[in-house]
């Protein structure tokens, strides 16, 4: 059975790539605007027989009486589900508080596509105007209704594994309505990972004067109720736009559909799964060693577009050279040097995505090996050095579609990494840097101070700029042995102490769990152990890890390792 994820979108930019990836997943799974399976001919490898969540070609004039092959395994219900007259439609919800976008997509080629009561936008249409509390103000308004669409696609669902929320940190909705929706998702769903793909502003380029408010007061949102965030920034995407498309002024949809192309192979062991990386807890399971440290970039190679003329060539390509070019900062979509001028920088986690109908695993250890000669990724003292690698199929459908077209056919390999690195803290610490700037002046908080969230003081700022600086602060410990013992108490006293109160606190505020602890142990310079056995048992360990980081941070604990 495969584990379903739900997709929610917030604001312009989210909507928008949200269009985008949508119509990328269409084209991978043969699915036409209409939401009917196109007849398209399989894969010649494929020899299955027909799975959970695959469908094969309805019969057609060209093929109806004829033996038709088994069709590819692909799991079209981890995104999308069948409705009554068997036409498949995605399990996503589009929000905005202003329509223009939404319209855009209700009266494009995918108008039939989606479920029209999973869109929302304000009726009064009048957006966020890029404030963040405005629009954090307008999700506590409009959460009814958002989450009344929530429910009815989560209970719909067999086994839901997930929530995937796109949105942008910059502007008011997908900043400030996306902030309240993640909130309120980790409470409606505390059981469910919450993945979100946040697109970052290009610093030196905006047109948002407010983007710092609204920059750190997201990011603390993110750090605080997200598992796990893919960051995807505007700078890194003009600049592959200009260098590797060779676009001199991108346009949104090219930017948007780099972004969706990178979503798409992100999930394609999801959709078209191997021996390993099945689901998405796996996935984020071995990115993310600690709960704080959930900030993942992103490669691709190598890169194309149906938008760009001279970005539709691809030369041979081979798994050595896909994987050495992951490793390349022009190939990243994040703009900051993992490189020789921040040595300190290391890698925590890496793993590599590689599409291919035809992937020797031999090849894969040669590359490997050859990355660990030349010293390619440099990693952190206190964990293993290891680049992990999955395996997955191409879809067929893409393939077949451009044979039957006369285009140029995908890459015969492909590759995207997640990483995990300790270098995403430049980012972080640019982000605040601006802050700082604006803060010191006061600019521009006026409009906020006429919001709920302010009418108190600004002190949300001041608590929004220590998370992160706490954020950057962890990041900069991971570059060092001495992590390990990161915030740990100092004394086993105020160790007893502490763990004296989580316990306390543990046993009246979790009725559905046994109060106590099944085992405890500590040293004198960490704590191994402080976790209930639950009367129902958790599905995987990294809803234990999920528990945990709440538990950690409602009670100003550090460290909790399971």
């Amino acid at each position: 059975m495969p584990r379903e994820l739900l997709t929610v979108s917030a604001g312009q930019a989210g909507n928008q790539i949200s269009g985008e990836f949508w119509a990328q997943l269409c084209a991978e799974h043969g699915i036409r605007p209409d939401g009917v399976v196109d007849d398209y001919p399989f894969a010649s490898s494929s020899s299955s027989a027909p799975s959970l969540g695959s469908a094969a070609p309805s019969p057609s004039s060209s093929s109806f009486g004829k033996q038709q092959p088994a069709p590819y395994h692909d799991r079209k219900d981890v995104f999308f589900y069948q409705a009554d007259d068997e036409r498949y439609i995605p399990r996503a919800v589009m929000i905005d508080l202003e329509p223009r976008v939404l319209n855009g997509i209700r009266n494009s080629a995918y108008k039939n596509l989606y479920n029209p009561e999973n869109f929302y936008s304000s009726p009064d249409g009048g957006g966020a105007g890029n404030n963040f509390a405005k629009g954090h103000a307008a999700g506590d308004a409009v959460w009814n209704d958002i989450a009344e669409m929530l429910e009815r696609e989560a209970e719909g669902s067999d086994s839901l594994e997930g929530i995937m929320l796109m949105h942008s940190i910059a502007g008011g909705t997908g900043a400030g309505l996306g902030s309240y929706v993640l909130e309120r998702l980790s409470d409606v769903f505390p059981k469910k990972l919450i993945q979100t793909y946040s697109v970052f502003p290009h610093m030196e380029n905006s047109d948002v004067v407010v983007q710092p408010y609204n920059s750190i007061l997201t990011l603390q949102r993110l750090t605080e109720h997200a598992d796990s965030v893919v960051v995807l920034d505007n700078r890194a995407l003009a600049s592959i736009c200009q260098d590797r498309l060779h676009v001199g002024e991108p346009s949104f949809a090219q930017t948007n559909q780099l972004c969706s192309t990178v979503m798409a192979a992100s999930t394609q062991t999801l959709r078209y799964p191997g021996y390993m990386n099945n689901d998405l807890v796996s996935i984020i399971a071995s990115l993310i060693p600690t709960p704080r440290c959930h900030f993942l970039t992103t490669s691709y190679t190598p890169f194309t577009s149906d938008k760009v003329e001279q970005a539709r060539a691809v030369r041979k390509t081979t798994v050595l050279d896909v994987m050495r070019r992951l490793l390349q900062p022009k190939n990243r979509l994040v703009s900051t040097s993992f490189g020789s001028d921040a040595k300190s920088n290391c890698y925590i986690s890496i793993m590599n995505i590689i599409q291919g109908d035809e992937v020797d695993p031999t090849d894969v250890h040669r590359s490997l090996v050859r990355i660990r000669e030349r010293s390619l990724a440099s990693f952190i003292p206190w964990g293993p050095a290891s680049i992990q690698v999955a395996l997955t199929k191409q879809s067929p459908y893409v393939r077949a579609k451009s044979a039957a077209e006369g285009t140029a056919p995908p890459p015969r390999v492909s590759g995207c990494m997640l990483a995990n690195h300790t270098g995403i803290a430049t980012v972080f610490a640019q982000q605040l840097q601006q802050f700082d700037k604006v803060r010191a002046r006061k600019a521009f908080v006026t409009e906020y101070q006429r919001e709920p969230m302010f009418e108190k003081g600004l002190e949300p700022f001041d608590e929004a700029r220590a998370v992160v600086k706490e954020l950057i602060d962890e990041y900069r410990a991971a570059e060092k042995p001495e992590y390990v013992d990161y915030g740990a108490p100092a004394t086993s006293e105020a160790l007893n102490l502490e763990l004296n109160r989580l316990l306390h606190w543990y046993g009246e505020t979790r009725s559905s769990w046994e109060a106590g602890c099944s085992a405890l142990a500590y040293t004198h310079s960490a704590v191994l152990c402080a976790v209930a056995t639950p009367l129902t048992p958790p599905v995987n360990a990294l809803q234990h890890r999920g528990f945990t980081r709440r538990f950690c941070q409602s009670r100003s604990v550090s460290q909790l390792e399971i």
